[in-house]
């Protein structure tokens, strides 16, 4: 204990800090100029999230925002991918982008009597993403014509580059576990996946979630000014006899000729109702990514024997640390859209 305050306590607020979102729902409505709802697919065994899934509950008198689970016994009139009616989920996502900061999330999975709702997938977690892209012929090394393209992060196909942004925390119903759920961080290719216990915090009630999350900038000597090229603001590497271990994609910024230090993550904090939960250290990403509430049901859960379950957000805030490893601006595309109301894809 230093100051009265334990080491597993949330600290206070770092000097600088700035209350950037708050949402509390009270207006009954999900404004639209704030938050918008997926209809996407992603993963295997599972047909997606709709904005259908996604609305505003009256709970004990106040306005809450609830996210809808469809389980493989689901038989209503809400359709997926496809037009499937099961295994579908919804997310909402804050239009904003967001750096380090402060997330505090109020949320409560499913009820007293189906606080473990096996077969879905509840979570809480930041996304931003970043596709880059250059003609066939340039794939396989960097080129003057796009200086944010990096060979190494290509997906799907030659000449497409991909940047990737994701803290999960948490992320619940891997093979239906919640005792135990998943804390992520995903830098573009680099993945690293934790679990923790959270106190038995899936239990159908109420609780606190809060990451803190810190970026900072790490100098990398041995690089020269002719190994990198500035775009965007940034300073991206621009050849391979830089090690790619050194950097994981992430741009740099110049402190001097010939002097560079990389934008990165430091450290994802996580507590929930004040006690502390655990943390990432291991490819904590530092590029700037939006909030994303809801829950999937995707293969990996295992099977959904219900109907319906809800997950439910009262409380938002984020505060803003602007840490100096802070970049913002490159990842800034909303997530798009992949069918149609029809369960039809769209390109």
């Amino acid at each position: 204990m230093v100051g009265g305050i334990r080491a597993d306590d949330v600290p206070p607020l770092p000097d600088g800090a700035t209350l950037a979102f708050e949402e509390d729902w009270t207006s009954g409505a999900i404004d639209p100029a704030r938050w918008y709802a997926l209809r996407k697919q992603w993963g295997a065994g599972n047909h997606g999230v709709v904005p259908e899934n996604v609305g505003i509950a009256r709970e004990e008198g106040r306005f809450v925002l609830q996210c809808l689970a469809h389980g493989d016994d689901y038989d209503g009139t809400v359709t997926g991918q496809w037009g499937k009616k099961t295994r579908v989920g919804g997310v909402l996502v804050t239009r904003q982008h967001f750096g380090s900061g402060r997330f505090e999330v109020r949320m409560k999975i499913g009820t007293p009597e189906q606080a473990h709702p096996a077969g879905c997938v509840p979570a809480i977690w930041t996304y931003g993403y970043r596709a880059v892209r250059v003609a066939e012929n340039l794939a396989a090394g960097f080129t003057d014509t796009q200086p944010l393209y990096h060979p190494y992060l290509q997906e799907w196909g030659p000449g497409n580059c991909f940047y990737w942004s994701e803290i999960d925390f948490p992320e619940f119903g891997k093979q239906g576990e919640f005792e135990r759920p998943m804390y992520n961080t995903f830098l573009n290719k680099q993945h690293d996946s934790l679990t923790y216990p959270v106190h038995g915090a899936a239990d159908g009630q109420w609780h606190t979630w809060i990451t803190d999350w810190h970026t900072e900038l790490v100098p990398i000597d041995g690089v020269t000014d002719s190994q990198v090229s500035e775009a965007e603001g940034f300073h991206w590497v621009n050849t391979k006899e830089v090690p790619y271990d050194r950097y994981w994609g992430n741009p740099l910024k110049k402190l001097g000729p010939g002097r560079y230090a990389v934008y990165a993550g430091r450290v994802a904090r996580h507590w929930v109702d004040g006690k502390l939960v655990g943390e990432n250290t291991r490819f904590v990403p530092s590029m700037g990514a939006q909030l994303n509430l809801g829950v999937w049901l995707p293969d990996w859960a295992g099977p959904a024997k219900w109907k319906e379950v809800q997950i439910r957000f009262d409380r938002i805030r984020i505060w803003q640390f602007n840490d100096p490893g802070d970049v913002k601006g490159i990842l800034r595309d909303h997530i798009d859209d992949n069918f149609d109301v029809a369960g039809n894809p769209v390109k």
